[in-house]
């Protein structure tokens, strides 16, 4: 059973990521450029919306 058997749409979902090896993913612009692309492409041909809380960020 894959995941989009398990989303149901209009349904607000919390996402966290563990980074292997701390790998600095968004100070070195290679890694930011692929998850920020990815990001939109997201957003662009799938629906994404996504919600982010400056305060929560360290």
């Amino acid at each position: 059973m894959g995941i989009n058997s398990k989303l149901e749409a209009g349904s607000v979902y919390f996402l966290t990521m563990t980074v292997v090896d701390w790998v600095d993913i968004f100070t070195r612009e290679d890694y930011r450029y692929i998850i920020i692309d990815s990001l939109k492409y997201c957003q662009n041909e799938k629906g994404l919306e996504v919600f982010a809380d400056r305060k929560s960020v360290v």
